[in-house]
């Protein structure tokens, strides 16, 4: 194999300009305009870092997309700025965020560090599911050193199950989400293999304005240079699947099926 073929193989992943939401991996002509995609993310700025392009990109092409964050993230706090304080800060940078890119924006109130799993939590989670109605989720990868990124992977699973159990009576009727993805995170990067690859060339700039909303990616926490990592990313990524800027996403390995019709 020569170097052009194996940039075009991409070890054998899809590539795709939006998340379809049929049940099976499949090219841009078969995806539907009019779908949903849910990010789901333990703390906003992860969500919008990670997932949020994958939302913009979807919003583009005419479908709809919403951010669930399971806290505000707030212990990501500089020093000098209360929890409290930076917990409002996150808020109102997610709520400027995803109204640049045209998403939707939904908070739950467990404690940044304290997310826990539980029957709670995943039936919290599972009735957003269900009011919301997603065809496909943008969650985290259990590969994490981050227990409420651990947890929110754990929360999510549980909630799609039990989102779709048609004998599990709740305030909305059941949904079954037809696709799960992870996202790639620098946190969660253990045993991280992505296999589907997301052109985001069209929205590159609109995520870029919408993650300078957070006062982390401008560098104001000093804890990592999340600006330089993931736009360096969508370039890397974008050299990988033959576009200038791209995310690679991990499909759930339950749901790795196609149908082809010869080899």
């Amino acid at each position: 194999m020569n170097r052009r073929s194996f940039a075009q193989s991409v070890g054998s992943a899809v590539i795709l300009s939006a998340i379809p939401g049929s049940s099976a991996l499949t090219q841009d002509s078969a995806a539907p305009k009019t779908s949903k995609v849910m990010a789901i993310a333990a703390h906003p700025g992860d969500g919008m870092f990670t997932m949020g392009a994958v939302l913009a990109k979807q919003i583009e092409r005419g479908g709809a997309g919403v951010l669930l964050s399971l806290s505000l993230g707030e212990r990501g706090a500089p020093k000098d700025i209360p929890l409290q304080q930076y917990g409002a800060m996150q808020r109102t940078a997610t709520e400027n965020a995803v109204r640049l890119i045209g998403a939707e924006a939904i908070f739950l109130d467990y404690p940044d560090a304290e997310i826990p799993f539980n029957e709670e939590s995943s039936l919290r989670v599972c009735d957003t599911i269900r009011e919301q109605r997603p065809e496909a989720v943008v969650t985290h990868w259990s590969g994490s050193w981050h227990k409420d990124h651990q947890n929110c992977h754990l929360i999510v699973r549980d909630a799609i199950f039990y989102a779709g159990l048609e004998t599990l009576a709740r305030e909305h009727p059941a949904h079954a989400v037809s696709k799960i993805f992870y996202a790639e995170n620098w946190e969660d990067a253990a045993n991280f293999v992505p296999d589907t690859y997301i052109s985001i060339d069209p929205v590159y700039e609109k995520w870029m304005q919408a993650c300078d909303f957070y006062p982390m990616w401008r560098g104001q926490t000093g804890f990592f240079r999340y600006n330089d990592y993931y736009s360096s990313l969508s370039v890397m990524r974008g050299c990988l699947s033959g576009s200038r800027h791209a995310v690679a996403l991990m499909s759930d390995i339950n749901q790795r099926s196609q149908r082809l019709q010869s080899l």
